[in-house]
């Protein structure tokens, strides 16, 4: 095409507010977003988490409460992770394989709460019930031991989707776990129940105010280099998504996320899969951060960050700021 001034003026369709609306490429909607809830003991608790202002941790009863406020605000899927008591977290992460821990307690209550209207995505790693804070199973170097640990993650996720999981999300970044959750579900009648896999998660400095939520912040020795992905590989996330797809996920995920939107892109671009992403809490806290100095308005830093994973390729994204968005989208 061969264009030129003044006979095109590309300013002539961004004059009016009408007709920005009528070209518009990307359209941001509620139905993109899934919500991150971080369930804790007790019941009546909400409590602040300091490094991600304006995000607490619910009680079974407040997490009841925030499913049905995402059905009235049109968020399709919440996302739950426990802030498991120290008392319950041992080196080997067994309060993960417990029918009534914190995450299965909580989908029960959605479901009685919401029955299927939203849908309940669940983390499968083993960082919210270890004591050392790693995300499987370790040698006495402190090494994680990737077969030993898949063996747990597959217990794990039945144990989920005994209690009413819609999406599995293994967010642990051990090779071959997608397989063998997938034959386990299948094998166990699970067969409707999706796999969302973390398939390029970083090791990344963005994770630190989701490592308090969580309580493993504290408890982590040493890092998680030897299984999460280096930050400046492109190509090696095209690899793993590509095996995560063979193994059987039904979408994948990049995490963090405007950081990586460029793999985002690029997933997008080679595969065809539903291709999600994790706006995770240091995203968040730098947002709040930037309102709190007054470098920045909240409404607008939220819905243009969300439009650019919208951009690049993002079928959804999963945001602490999703029921502002929401409420913001819905005017």
């Amino acid at each position: 095409m061969t264009a030129s001034y003044p006979a095109t003026r590309l300013r002539r369709t961004r004059a009016t507010s009408w007709s920005r609306a009528l070209h518009r490429e990307t359209v941001l909607t509620p139905a993109d977003l899934i919500w991150p809830l971080f369930v804790t003991s007790g019941r009546g608790v909400a409590e602040p988490i300091t490094s991600l202002p304006g995000v607490s941790r619910w009680s079974i009863d407040g997490i009841a409460a925030r499913a049905k406020e995402a059905v009235a605000l049109g968020i399709p899927c919440v996302a739950l992770f426990p802030h498991t008591p120290a008392d319950r977290r041992s080196a080997d992460g067994a309060e993960a394989l417990n029918p009534d821990n914190l995450m299965c307690q909580a989908i029960r209550a959605i479901r009685d709460a919401c029955g299927s209207d939203v849908g309940v995505l669940t983390d499968v790693a083993l960082d919210p019930y270890t004591s050392h804070g790693q995300d499987g199973l370790v040698d006495d170097a402190g090494y994680v031991l990737n077969d030993d640990t898949v063996a747990v993650l597959v217990d794990q996720a039945i144990n989920q989707a005994d209690a009413g999981a819609d999406i599995i999300a293994p967010s642990d970044m051990m090779d071959g776990r997608i397989r063998a959750i997938r034959l386990a579900l299948e094998m166990g009648g699970h067969t409707q129940v999706q796999i969302m896999s973390y398939a390029a998660k970083y090791a990344s400095a963005f994770y630190g105010p989701f490592r308090e939520a969580v309580g493993s912040g504290g408890l982590l020795k040493g890092d998680k280099k030897t299984y999460q992905m280096d930050p400046a590989n492109g190509d090696e996330a095209l690899r793993e998504v590509a095996m995560d797809i063979a193994e059987g996920a039904d979408s994948v995920m990049v995490k963090p996320g405007l950081p990586y939107l460029d793999i985002v892109a690029r997933v997008k671009a080679r595969f065809d899969v539903p291709v999600f992403a994790y706006q995770v809490s240091g995203e968040y806290a730098m947002i709040e951060a930037a309102v709190a100095a007054g470098a920045g308005e909240r409404d607008a830093l939220v819905l243009e960050t969300l439009m650019a994973f919208k951009r690049a390729g993002c079928s959804g994204v999963l945001t602490y700021h999703a029921a502002l968005a929401a409420r913001l989208l819905a005017g």
